[in-house]
């Protein structure tokens, strides 16, 4: 009898479709084995109780594989597998799933003796909550953030609520600090999340050696020359890109106006879905991509625009030309925009160290508890995602506030998913004071967030 197959992101029976090419090399093993068994040379009754994966080496050894989460899940949801064989180096990641035995062999002659019942090799042990234990910390942390500390009020806000965010400064400001921090301040993982991301890495061979799983929200940084295929996803194959190596993460666009602007645009539908759709002639793939945006950018070519020290250069089409790169479509989908001035010397030279990831991070789990409560039932997590109707009947203002609305609405010129993210945004910066309506005082913070608009592109 030949060794069950388990093939890559295809559950049931492996071998449908016929059509869809299957050019992986973790059928080395298999077919090895299935070579062996159908030509008598090697007799086992355990042949259809394990499915197999791994790529040999001409010296008969077993090469890691990707997908191997993904093979794992696949094989614990087929009947009658009670586990599967896997090269040594890809076990670790494909025992995270309980409910299938994990087989490390190191070489085809150790499968053999295995599957003979010459040798008997303990399933490799799941270790999830210890691997969460030891992968979960973070090495950098919001105090190192010398000043800024409006900056960082409006990342609490963002990170609570899950809202995108843009930021404008000269360099040297601060803007890369401030993002890369903000996975600090982000609930843990749960383990559902982590399995989810963790597939994504899996597929595309990204997983560290010795990391067989994502204890931390990922952080994905692309320069601002990558393709559309790179930051989407794309192929002959379809495969994720970078913003879907960014689920359940952080996607920092440095530099906005430097990404060519059909590549920005392409963003526009995975920030309303948290999905991507690659599409070919005769499949289309879908991908997760529920990440949260921080974006930033200098505010005229040279960075000194507004600048109190350092004069600016730029002519007025110049700035015309570089702030243009950045559409109203994709600038709408932006929840939060602020200004990230530079920090004057005292407060770098000062001795007091700023807010703490650890005090942010106590407001969000605070903000993020209040939300879990409210969509209770419902596809929606955060307040960022909420639909127009969950929108109505959360964010309603009172008589103060919708005059203070419109006005803000007149003066700057918004759309109206604008003046959603804006009742979504106050709905947030409300749940941080632990306050059940909307207050003026959270509505005009709210709005404030929205200043850029009538500053920059109108």
């Amino acid at each position: 009898m030949l060794p069950a197959l388990v093939l890559p992101y295809l559950p049931g029976d492996c071998r449908a479709p016929a059509d869809l090419p299957k050019d992986a090399a973790s059928f080395d093993l298999p077919i090895a084995l299935g070579v062996l068994a159908g030509s008598g040379q090697i007799e086992s009754d355990k042949l259809a109780d394990y499915a197999v994966v791994g790529e040999l080496a001409l010296d008969g050894t077993i090469r890691p594989t990707k997908g191997a989460l993904s093979m794992a899940m696949a094989a614990a949801e087929q009947k009658g597998l009670r586990g599967m064989l896997v090269p040594s180096g890809s076990a670790a990641e494909a025992a995270v799933v309980e409910g299938v035995d994990v087989i490390a062999v190191n070489s085809l002659a150790q499968a053999v003796a295995f599957l003979s019942g010459d040798i008997e090799i303990e399933p490799t042990p799941s270790r999830l909550d210890d691997l969460f234990r030891e992968l979960s910390t973070y090495t950098d942390d919001f105090s190192d953030v010398r000043g800024q500390e409006m900056a960082k009020r409006a990342m609490t806000v963002s990170a609570a609520g899950g809202h995108n965010i843009l930021m404008v400064g000269p360099p040297g400001s601060g803007k890369t600090m401030l993002a890369k921090r903000v996975p600090t301040v982000l609930p843990d993982l749960t383990s559902d999340e982590s399995i989810e991301t963790t597939r994504i890495y899996s597929a595309v061979g990204r997983l560290k050696p010795g990391q067989p799983l994502l204890a931390v929200r990922p952080y994905r940084p692309p320069h601002h020359t990558i393709s559309n295929a790179g930051l989407v996803g794309g192929g002959s194959i379809p495969g994720p890109g970078e913003i879907s190596l960014a689920h359940n993460g952080v996607l920092f666009l440095d530099e906005l106006p430097e990404f060519n602007r059909q590549t920005l645009e392409v963003l526009r539908q995975p920030l309303e879905d948290g999905t991507v759709t690659i599409s070919r002639a005769l499949s289309s793939t879908t991908f997760p991509a529920n990440f949260m945006l921080i974006a930033a950018l200098n505010p005229c070519p040279c960075g000194y625009r507004g600048d109190s020290v350092r004069s600016c250069h730029c002519t007025p089409p110049q700035i015309e030309r570089y702030m243009s790169k950045i559409s109203g479509p994709l600038l709408d989908r932006i929840d939060i925009h602020i200004e990230v001035p530079a920090v004057p010397f005292q407060e770098l030279s000062g001795g007091a160290p700023g807010t703490s990831s650890a005090e942010m991070r106590d407001y969000v789990t605070t903000a993020r508890r209040v939300q879990a409560a409210r969509f209770t039932g419902t596809v929606t997590r955060h307040n960022a995602d909420m639909t127009h109707r969950q929108t109505r009947q959360f964010c309603r203002l009172d008589k103060e506030g919708n005059t203070l609305l419109r006005a803000s609405m007149t003066e700057l010129g918004l759309s109206a998913r604008a003046h959603d993210k804006i009742l979504r945004v106050a709905r947030t910066i409300a749940d941080l004071d632990t306050s059940e309506t909307i207050e003026p005082m959270h509505l005009n913070e709210a709005i404030n967030y929205r200043m850029l608009d009538r500053d920059f592109w109108t």
